[in-house]
């Protein structure tokens, strides 16, 4: 896939001589003759071809060219194109939703008697896959401290092709040494695998630092208004051919329009992933400062554990952070039910500010031991904020302060 951007009145320039931000607005676009300047939406099931010989030359792969919208279309081809820039990759493959991405992962690069080691500290719905789904085609996973470099390499085996984990974490905010994790896998012969959703290409490039894949969901910051879902990997050529491949034939892809709504979302994708950290940061300083409060979990505060790992490896902390309240899970409940402005939702990375009770629902499947063990407390309260004024919401904060 080559990453150039498209201007049919003037050359053609690589990618590479630009910034993040600028790839941000202008990486993938195809401009027809028309000279659209916007990204156009290709909403149709199918393509026509001039004739045969040109249908059979197509499905065969001699010759490029759109076929099918499960497998090419052209407002998906240049979201995938516009990702792969942002992240530094040579292909992006875009699915259905972020687990869609997990699962073209595990289902085309892993196969039976294969094993996979992955952060105990990863979204609910990636522990079920793993456990459920994944180990029923003979894939085994064995959890691991995202934290503990030593516990990920005494994890390993023959048969481990795959390590797997999210920086920061979700909802804890648990970082993973993404250079130091490479340096394992590649002396192992298995791929690491970094879920950036928390960060994006604007805030981490995990190719950079040594992983071989980057995945997101596209659902979360990506759109940014809660619009749409969607998923994307992204890394080298090879990997990314078989995923591809999965993709064609189990037809977890996504939609034109969802690429569109994407596409858009990326444009102001630096802009909002700056206002979201420096609010995030302020509100985790004030969370700390109040009584009510027994522990806050951000990346950006001078009290978290890692917080040199985030200075290097990252360049914001990014607009997610979690805190205990005083209490129980009654406690947790009344603080989220007091608020009135937030929306209590299980959805992450929108312009609007989230809020949740991850025990009850975004890890409400994990089991209670393994709850325990990635450290996720009855009295835990999820909070992905916003774009709203910061006032606004500390006095929402409050209500739900003066609840518990």
């Amino acid at each position: 896939m080559t990453n150039r951007f498209e201007r049919p009145d003037r050359v053609q320039f690589e990618v590479q001589d630009y910034a993040t931000d600028t790839l941000a607005v202008r990486a993938g676009q195809e401009r027809t003759p028309e000279g659209e300047h916007s990204d156009p939406i290709y909403p149709t099931s199918s393509f026509v071809f001039s004739s045969a010989r040109e249908a059979a030359a197509r499905f065969g792969g001699e010759e490029e060219g759109n076929i099918y919208s499960r497998f090419t279309n052209p407002t998906v081809r240049a979201f995938e194109k516009r990702i792969a820039a942002m992240e530094g990759g040579e292909r992006a493959v875009a699915t259905s939703s972020g687990m869609a991405a997990i699962l073209a992962l595990g289902l085309s690069l892993m196969k039976q008697g294969d094993h996979v080691v992955c952060s105990q500290s990863v979204f609910g719905s990636t522990v079920s896959l793993f456990d459920k789904y994944l180990s029923r085609a003979g894939i085994e996973t064995t959890y691991v401290d995202p934290t503990d470099l030593a516990a990920w390499e005494a994890a390993i085996r023959p048969e481990t092709r795959m390590l797997f984990l999210e920086t920061p974490s979700n909802p804890l905010g648990e970082m993973s040494d993404i250079a130091a994790l490479s340096k394992v896998a590649r002396e192992h012969d298995a791929l690491l695998v970094v879920d950036n959703c928390f960060l994006t290409p604007v805030l981490q490039k995990p190719l950079e630092l040594g992983a071989d894949i980057v995945m997101h969901s596209a659902t979360k910051y990506i759109d940014g208004q809660g619009r749409c879902l969607g998923g994307v990997v992204v890394g080298r050529e090879a990997e990314m051919e078989q995923v591809f491949g999965f993709l064609r034939t189990g037809g977890t892809c996504m939609s034109p329009f969802n690429a569109w709504v994407f596409l858009k979302g990326l444009e102001t994708l630096p802009l909002r992933m700056r206002a979201h950290s420096d609010a995030a940061l302020q509100l985790a300083k004030w969370l700390e400062a109040q009584p009510g409060v027994e522990r806050v979990f951000y990346t950006g505060l001078e009290s978290h554990p890692q917080y040199e790992l985030a200075c290097r490896q990252q360049k914001g902390f990014g607009g997610v952070l979690s805190f205990e309240v005083k209490g129980d899970k009654d406690a947790a409940w009344r603080f989220i039910d007091a608020t009135e402005m937030v929306s209590i939702t299980g959805n992450l990375g929108d312009v609007k500010t989230t809020i949740t009770h991850p025990a009850t629902t975004t890890h409400g499947r994990m089991t209670p031991e393994d709850r325990a063990r990635a450290g996720i407390k009855d009295n835990l309260i999820r909070f992905s904020v916003g774009l709203e004024d910061i006032e606004d919401l500390k006095k929402d904060l409050s209500r739900g302060l003066q609840a518990i």
